[in-house]
């Protein structure tokens, strides 16, 4: 093989290291913005249904307020477990 050969090869791996680290940080972007969002939206209908169900029936307050406390803060767990996997793949 030829100087000319060997120095194109190494370039050509070099930019695909380059791009394959460019792959990676869209998709923890991605990872990142979809757990953000699956968390706002569980969050919210957790609320909205713990409000409703305070609603109809008052007597029972403290425990649905208990059960939709446990289930928010379960999601919050699940949602910065996502957040650290997807910011461990971007470093990766």
């Amino acid at each position: 093989m030829s100087m000319m050969n060997l120095l194109m090869q190494a370039e050509a791996a070099q930019v695909a290291e380059a791009a394959a680290k460019g792959w990676g940080a869209m998709g923890a972007g991605i990872g990142m913005g979809l757990a953000l969002i699956g968390a706002g939206i569980g969050l919210g209908r957790i609320g909205g249904q713990v409000a409703e169900g305070i609603a109809r029936q008052p007597e029972a307050e403290g425990a649905i307020r208990g059960a939709g406390l446990l289930f928010a803060v379960l999601l919050e767990g699940a949602t910065i477990i996502a957040l650290v996997f997807a910011l461990l793949f971007k470093f990766i």
